[in-house]
């Protein structure tokens, strides 16, 4: 199994920036993807950011050229740098970790406020 513990929500306002961090422990496998999902209120969960351990990102449209994620070289960290932030950017950031069998795993979320 494996448990992940997010950092770094808070309150910020619009045009600010904020970093959130995730650390996975368990049995985790050499390779992975690793990435931040997020949930407004009363919206689906969607896919923000994510980053394989040898490096491919891949990024929701809506926060391309706003929003880096990055490892450690443990390969067991994820961080996403969030830039220029929005109020529809409020939401709930979970952080995920997807095994090579497809086990997936969620943190339990750290929540993101931005004020206009």
């Amino acid at each position: 199994q494996v448990q992940l513990v997010e950092s770094g929500g808070g309150l910020v306002q619009a045009g600010g920036s904020l970093s959130l961090s995730c650390t996975a422990s368990g049995i985790i496998f050499s390779r992975n993807t690793m990435g931040w999902y997020r949930q407004a209120p009363g919206k689906q969960r969607e896919l923000t950011a994510t980053i394989t351990t040898g490096g491919s990102t891949n990024y929701a449209d809506s926060v391309k050229g706003r929003f880096t994620i990055s490892r450690g070289n443990a390969k067991n960290t994820v961080a996403l740098e969030m830039n220029n932030l929005k109020p529809e950017d409020t939401a709930v950031y979970y952080c995920n970790l997807i095994d090579p069998y497809g086990a997936t795993y969620w943190g339990k979320g750290t929540l993101v406020t931005v004020s206009s």
